[in-house]
């Protein structure tokens, strides 16, 4: 029997069960990882669980209890109750595990530039030497026609080659590209053609290095674009004295002083000094910004006015910036599904090419033409038609603010059809503001009124309370003096001011206190009626006003939205743990397609998992902790904005790290342009490559020759996927 619960990952099987013993299966053990110790502990430290042991590789777990009541049902509940505290790392693992992919192949990008050029340099000198040596006599026989300088030279620069292509035989059970490419240069060796060798084998190193150029640059330009680039600093070591250090010996809690044109260095706090800083590698926005003392400043930012002492927060690997560049850099590694079907298409492909090559010479009786069909392979041009695309594409993103943590992402992002929305801070801006204010008793002015709301709200870092404080300030309003603030949970606030109790809440704090709510039923409606979170303000034990609080929606959120179902998504939600009132309010004036109110982080996640369960391939935005769940288990998870917390960060697949809500239709644009130039690839590949087999097995081609038609597709796909680099997003 099968007992469900979260969805897919948490389901559960009992597989067998005797007295005192019970195995259960789910997907989710199997995707513990370092997790498994601890869950193991917990569940043993239930009074009547004996022991514990789970199987990764099965995914199952076997409890042996003493308590013969307990039934299967409590065990399972049980278990996924404690997993569900993992859900999160549970799903992400699941998320690497299944991009993980067998490599048949020789890694793109292995070698680097330098490696590449080397060997050219040294097969160019070969076939020079070759062209201008002198023919003997009498051409050699035997072992003297390999075991010689010169052959033995090339077959020590095809090494590489040769023993991937063996090894694969051996390993997989079958050839893979270089498996065709030594075929080619021991055939060529063997009938004396040392020049066709070398030809080959500089023809495709050739187009390795111009593919290897291409990668290194593009994600090169964006770790120069990220990169502190700084490698001294400057330390205090006390009060009035700074020494010069290097950035490797600071430690957390180390006080920095920069200067103006400086970067920082670290992720810290200022404590002392004002400077205007440019934060555009970090946040994208373009225009700099004043921070103080108590302000947090983010390494690789660079002041342009101004002289701070920080104390350093995050170093090395924790500062965002590293953290950014280490997302750039892995991506790579995360293969979308046409990428594995590219792999595993051209690797079935090169069979044929032996195939080819027997036919023709059993036809022919002629082993040039049979050779030509093993320097033309499918492979290479097939594997480069995803690479290099998926590697433009994720690099003309970075570019731009938007950090893609693989090229499956980008795969999902083209096949998108719903998008959710969280509220607060995505479709809003997260900074809510005082709308409405209403004085209720005519004996107390608007701005005295607002000085004991600012009172009792003074010591609260709320955003209700910011938004009261905020307005106060901008009034010029002093804040009366008042005793200590006492907090009631999830109700409001109250102070004594000159020995009145001011209490801020909501109608369910006040009438707890017995003040009466029943006679301003209008002017509650209409504040509510307008989507703003309505707040009470009292003194002693009466009502004597009410605030209107709005959080306005993000610039260019409508056009977003608008834009979003031009690209082809066709269901557009809100989830919000806000009031229903506010939902409704937000989703007409966005004209969004549905809503869900009043929601726990786990009950995002599972309307995610509901959609997903119907077929729908959805994008999940928010930018908060609270978003986190909803984030991992969405087909696609997009963090948006400067505010977006480090977990929401982490969670996602795409960061879009400026604040422009544009960037989400138009990555999802980049992606299907991606998509697109892929199948243009593949035609180009197998076209050029198809007719150079046909040239090559009528004769019409020397093997050479068709060595150069076949990297030119190489070249050809290379080239094509590069225009991703100049790809424009419109926002």
């Amino acid at each position: 029997m099968e007992r469900t619960s979260n969805g897919y990952l948490l389901s559960c099987e009992v597989v067998h069960k005797i007295r005192g013993r019970i195995r259960i299966k789910s997907r989710a053990l199997k995707y513990l990882g370092n997790m498994k110790q601890n869950i193991e502990k917990q569940l043993e430290e239930v009074r009547y669980i004996n022991s514990v042991k789970i199987s990764n590789i099965t995914g199952t777990i076997v409890i042996y209890f003493t308590d013969i009541t307990v039934t299967e049902e409590n065990l399972i509940a049980l278990l996924q109750n404690t997993l569900n505290v993992y859900l999160v790392e549970i799903y992400k693992n699941e998320k690497i595990e299944n991009n993980k992919q067998i490599v048949i192949e020789r890694k793109l990008q292995e070698e680097s530039p330098e490696e590449i050029i080397k060997k050219i340099t040294a097969a160019g000198g070969l076939l020079a030497y070759n062209i201008f040596k002198k023919v003997p006599a009498e051409p050699m026989t035997g072992l003297k026609k390999f075991f010689n300088f010169n052959t033995l030279s090339i077959i020590s620069l095809a090494a590489p080659v040769i023993k991937n292509g063996i090894g694969s035989l051996i390993r997989n059970k079958r050839p893979n590209a270089d498996t065709l490419s030594s075929s080619a240069i021991i055939s060529s060796l063997l009938l004396g053609k040392e020049k066709t060798a070398l030809t080959i084998m500089i023809l495709e190193e050739f187009a390795e290095l111009l593919t290897v150029y291409t990668m290194k640059k593009t994600r090169g330009a964006i770790k120069d674009m990220l990169s502190v680039g700084e490698n001294f600093v400057w330390k205090q070591i006390d009060t009035n004295n700074i020494k010069k250090v290097s950035i490797d010996e600071i430690q957390k809690g180390d006080k920095i002083v920069v200067q103006t044109g400086e970067k920082i260095s670290v992720d810290g706090v200022i404590i002392k000094g004002e400077a205007f800083i440019d934060q555009s590698s970090i946040t994208g926005e373009y225009m700099p910004v004043t921070k103080k003392a108590g302000e947090s400043v983010f390494a690789g930012t660079i002041i342009k006015n101004g002289n701070i002492t920080i104390e350093a927060e995050k170093v090395g690997d924790e500062r965002t910036v590293s953290r950014i560049i280490k997302l750039v850099e892995d991506a790579n590694f995360n293969k979308a599904q046409i990428q594995n079907y590219a792999d595993t298409f051209s690797a079935q492909l090169i069979p044929l090419n032996f195939l080819l090559a027997g036919i023709v010479y059993v036809a022919t009786k002629n082993i040039q033409k049979a050779m030509s069909m093993l320097v033309i392979d499918y492979s290479c041009g097939i594997r480069l038609s995803t690479a290099a695309a998926f590697s433009a594409a994720i690099n003309t993103a970075a570019k731009n603010g938007i950090l893609i943590k693989g090229s499956n992402y980008i795969e999902e992002l083209s096949k998108a059809d719903t998008i959710i929305f969280d509220k607060t801070g995505t479709i809003t801006e997260g900074k809510p503001s005082v709308q409405t204010i209403k004085v209720l008793d005519k004996s107390i002015k608007e701005n005295t009124m607002l000085a004991y709301a600012a009172a009792a709200e003074e010591t609260s870092s709320h955003p209700l309370a910011v938004a009261i404080l905020n307005e106060t300030k901008d009034r010029g309003i002093e804040i009366p003096l008042h005793e200590e603030n006492k907090i009631v949970l999830a109700r409001g606030i109250e102070t004594v001011v000159d020995g009145k109790v001011i209490r801020v809440g909501s109608k369910k704090f006040m009438e707890e206190n017995g003040i009466p709510t029943e006679k301003n039923h209008e002017e509650v409606k209409v504040i509510l009626g307008r989507g703003e979170i309505l707040i009470y303000i009292s003194r002693d034990n009466k009502l004597i006003g009410l605030l209107g609080v709005t959080d306005p929606p993000r610039e260019n959120i409508k056009k977003t939205i608008n834009r979003l179902r031009g690209q082809g998504i066709d269901e557009i939600i809100l989830l919000t743990g806000d009031l229903e009132q506010q939902a409704h309010t937000i989703a007409s004036r966005m004209a969004i397609d549905s809503y869900e109110s009043e929601l726990l982080p786990e009950d995002k996640a599972k309307n995610i998992l509901t959609l997903q369960s119907r077929g729908g391939k959805v994008i999940m935005i928010g930018d908060g902790i609270n978003d986190a769940p909803a984030l991992s288990y969405a087909n696609i998870g997009i963090a948006l904005g400067s505010t977006r917390t480090d977990v929401a960060m982490e969670a996602a697949d795409v960061t879009i790290t400026k604040d422009d809500p544009l960037l989400v239709p138009e990555v999802i644009g980049l992606s299907k342009k991606t998509i697109s130039t892929i199948k243009e690839n593949f035609a180009m590949a197998i076209g050029v490559n198809s007719f150079a087999l046909v040239l090559g097995a009528t004769g019409i081609l020397p093997a050479i020759y068709s060595s150069v038609i076949h990297n030119l597709s190489t070249i050809l796909v290379v080239g094509n996927s590069l225009k991703l680099l100049k790809y424009k997003l419109k926002n």
